[in-house]
């Protein structure tokens, strides 16, 4: 059964405001209990300590619109299961972000902690028969999965480094992603795809520079594994599958380019890929005289270029697919090469 736009509009709406009123309560309660992001002048550029615990009310929002929608428009045990393989391993993965925003952990134990909800959602997925591309083989398929999953929960993870550049990116790869999930007739994608959109567009009130309070590793990570698990979910319908699997990618090819760009450059400087910096797109687009605004207009801009390549790679495949899949991947390459020319450091 597939629902009106308005319906998801509406759904989208309603997550919008109750993360939006959530948010300062959660701010709140993090000033109370001191949970603040210092500044460190060589990785942070806040000038004053901001709040974390923004992630929290973006998981509760996602969570209760999610069941709250599914309870009240299908009620069937199938269904809400389906949305527990996506939900469930977010809702695990945020809490030790959470304990990683309040006490701080080392790299490996995330890294574990993300190849276990990885290999979580891979089982559940194969599973269920609902990996959107299947190669038709379990170990392969579990093997991306599993990859995909943690790659993009690590890129969401480092792309939060500036006042609204994460949550406005998500936000618009959500659009987009729910855009073709509804023009497929893929009900439970398209809902969780609006949530996540109203989620993050609800959090941008407080988030955007000057930011009142941050997402922390606990909302970018919930966030990381969402979208890794909607985008491997979507299923384009279309016949070539290099032109199906180029859709997640052109999605979020943005926080991909940021990660590549960070990790090769740290490499290069002979440092660890895991410690932090200001070497991300958003410090070498400030780096080249572009203040904080519109650095993070910037990154939502290239977001929805390359998001509206995935559309229309999806919408018009024998017409235009590859013109535009190989036009994205250029793009995408010229990108990361004038990036990782900008300088690295002050």
């Amino acid at each position: 059964m597939q629902y009106s736009i308005q319906r998801y509009l509406l759904l989208g709406f309603v997550t919008l405001v109750f993360v939006g009123v959530l948010t300062p309560v959660m701010r709140s309660i993090a000033m109370k209990i001191g949970a603040f992001d210092a500044p460190n002048m060589s990785r942070k550029i806040q000038k004053e300590p901001v709040p974390y615990l923004g992630g929290v009310a973006i998981s509760i929002g996602v969570v209760a619109a999610s069941y709250a929608a599914l309870l009240y428009a299908d009620n069937s045990i199938h269904t809400l299961e389906l949305a527990s393989t996506v939900l469930l391993p977010a809702i695990a993965i945020s809490a030790m972000g959470l304990v990683d925003d309040l006490k701080g952990l080392q790299p490996w134990p995330r890294l574990l902690a993300q190849t276990g909800a990885g290999l979580i959602v891979a089982i559940a997925l194969i599973s269920t028969n609902t990996i959107g591309t299947p190669f038709n083989n379990r170990l392969v398929d579990g093997s991306i999965t599993t990859l995909w999953v943690v790659g993009v929960c690590n890129a969401i993870n480092f792309f939060d480094n500036l006042d609204g550049g994460a949550a406005g990116t998500v936000a618009v790869t959500s659009i987009f992603l729910f855009l073709i999930a509804y023009d497929g007739e893929q009900v439970l994608v398209s809902a969780l795809a609006v949530v996540t959109a109203g989620a993050t567009l609800g959090f941008l009130f407080w988030n955007r520079s000057p930011a009142k309070i941050y997402m922390g590793d606990a909302g970018a990570l919930f966030l990381g594994v969402i979208i890794s698990v909607l985008t491997i979910r979507l299923e384009p319908n279309i016949v070539s599958r290099n032109l199906a699997l180029s859709i997640p990618l052109a999605l979020l090819a943005i926080p991909i380019m940021d990660t590549t760009v960070a990790v090769c450059s740290r490499i290069k400087r002979g440092i660890s890929p895991f410690e932090g910096g200001r070497d991300h797109l958003s410090h070498r687009l400030m780096r080249i005289g572009l203040g904080r605004r519109r650095t993070a207009l910037a990154l939502w801009a290239l977001t929805g270029v390359f998001g509206g390549i995935a559309y229309v790679i999806y919408k018009w495949p024998e017409q235009l697919g590859y013109r535009f899949m190989v036009s994205g991947g250029l793009l995408w390459l010229v990108l990361t090469i004038l990036f990782f020319r900008i300088p690295a450091t002050d």
